[in-house]
């Protein structure tokens, strides 16, 4: 059956792309692009808000932009590798769940076009069975129609006095 088979594919999926993901994340840590341009900014921007939510929570006040400190280089590097891998694995498991979805609108579709085909093939044959309806209708009105034409029809009287008429006899 093809349900098992999808949702084994899709846990294999989920499962590579956890060491794609670490591998990733290692690359990101020893490259200086990636550390300075896709690993610290985000880690920068997430510290920032995280501090100034527990600020707000904690009722401390409001802090000002520069209030902030911000993370030394390893720890930026190490927060955004984390982000990195984690933004990675939900990609592969929103790209997954998409997959699944678009199959079985795929399904879906096939099965309703069968359905209408199936609608349009017994509507044809319904047509096709009115028109012979209609063809023997008219055949067995012009077959009564000579049958009153070679014997004219026949009046007898029965006991309650009522004319019958017998149009063959």
């Amino acid at each position: 059956m093809v349900f098992p088979i999808a949702k084994l594919a899709s846990l294999a999926v989920k499962q590579l792309s956890k060491p794609v993901a670490r591998y990733c994340k290692e690359g990101a840590k020893r490259s200086p692009f990636f550390r300075r341009y896709i690993c610290m900014p985000p880690a920068q921007i997430y510290h920032w808000m995280e501090v100034r939510l527990k600020m707000r929570i904690l009722g401390l006040g409001k802090t000002k932009p520069g209030s902030v400190a911000q993370l030394n280089e390893q720890m930026a590097t190490e927060l955004g590798a984390e982000m990195l891998g984690e933004f990675i694995v939900f990609m592969v498991a929103g790209l997954t769940i998409y997959a699944e979805y678009w199959r079985q609108s795929q399904n879906t579709q096939i099965k309703e076009d069968t359905q209408n085909d199936r609608l349009k093939e017994l509507e044809e044959k319904l047509l096709e069975l009115q028109v012979v309806t209609e063809q023997q209708d008219t055949q067995i009105r012009h077959l009564d129609r000579l049958l009153a034409g070679l014997n004219p029809p026949q009046v007898t009287r029965d006991s309650n006095l009522q004319t019958v008429r017998h149009p063959g006899k």
